[in-house]
């Protein structure tokens, strides 16, 4: 009987272990499953943002050419030029080139290239239409993002091509080695002075903005009315193709000239030195007396004298 109670209470206590280790094992799993939530949405949304972050390319600031190009009749060239000047000036920019010219009728006419700023250049351009009249105007803009990046990825390139010949050089022994190293830096060095250069020119284009301004004074564009030639168009016409027909003549015997003051030269001295030096012929003797007559002959050839008849 005691032996069956001992087993009894040895069955009991395995038991009750049992149900212990696994009343702590689900407690375990519960705790970690409790734990695991909190972590991994933090995870999950610095792997998205890494992720987005690694799909998203760099925005690249755009590099724009702006040409633009305005023509304006205004009452006083040398003013309106004056006011141009000032606008370019304020907007933190220079005048490029300017050239001025006067017709045959007193008409002043302007031609002047200003560069201003990209980010000035809406201002400028509105201030200079309203000078005077706007006769015509035209604008482009041209996109060279992917020109730049392409000269700037270059020239970083060709930059690191030049360090590593110069460790190159460094490292030769030898006189030939030196030699040809030499020449390839020189070439590449070549390179990179162009692609700077070209790089130098971009940034100045873009970061600059041409504007071409031409003043005219009022009333040196013809209307379009007038494109029908009239009477005094004909007649200059006409007064210009008489001149021009002198013109060619003049030109003819200026070009025949020399050759007909030799041939004159030449027949003076024929006439005057040459001729009378030359031997004169003589003339024919003439015989005193009637010339005499010739005898009559008869049929047979005799000759008849004067006395037969």
């Amino acid at each position: 009987m005691r032996t069956q109670v001992r087993v009894l209470a040895g069955v009991l206590l395995t038991a009750s272990l049992a149900l212990a280790g696994c009343s702590q094992s689900d407690g375990d799993a519960k705790s970690s499953y409790a734990d695991a939530p909190t972590a991994a949405p933090g995870a999950g949304r610095g792997a998205a943002e890494d992720g987005k972050s690694a799909r998203r390319s760099p925005r690249l600031a755009p590099s724009v050419i702006r040409t633009a190009s305005l023509e304006v009749e205004v009452r006083d060239v040398p003013g309106a030029l004056a006011k141009a000047r000032r606008v370019t000036e304020d907007a933190g920019g220079y005048v490029g080139e300017e050239s001025t010219e006067r017709d045959d009728d007193g008409s002043e006419r302007t031609r002047v290239v200003l560069r201003v700023p990209s980010e000035r250049y809406e201002e400028v351009l509105g201030s200079l239409q309203g000078t005077g009249k706007l006769l015509r105007r035209t604008a482009r803009a041209q996109d060279v993002t992917g020109q730049v990046v392409d000269v700037d990825s270059r020239i970083k390139s060709q930059r690191a091509s030049v360090a590593r010949v110069r460790e190159l050089m460094d490292r030769a022994d030898k006189l030939t080695d030196v030699v040809a190293l030499e020449g390839e830096l020189s070439s590449r060095e070549a390179d990179l002075e162009a692609l700077l250069a070209q790089q130098a020119s971009l940034k100045d284009r873009t970061g600059l903005a041409t504007i071409t301004l031409s003043l005219a004074a009022r009333g040196a564009h013809p209307s379009a009315g007038d494109d029908t030639p009239g009477f005094l168009d004909a007649l200059s016409g006409g007064w210009h193709a008489f001149l021009t027909m002198l013109r060619w003549i003049a030109l003819v015997v200026g070009a025949v000239l020399p050759f007909a003051a030799l041939v004159a030269l030449l027949v003076f001295v024929w006439r005057r030195v040459v001729r009378h030096r030359l031997p004169r012929r003589p003339a024919p003797a003439s015989v005193p007396g009637s010339l005499p007559q010739a005898r009559p002959v008869s049929e047979d050839g005799a000759p008849v004298s004067g006395e037969h008849k």
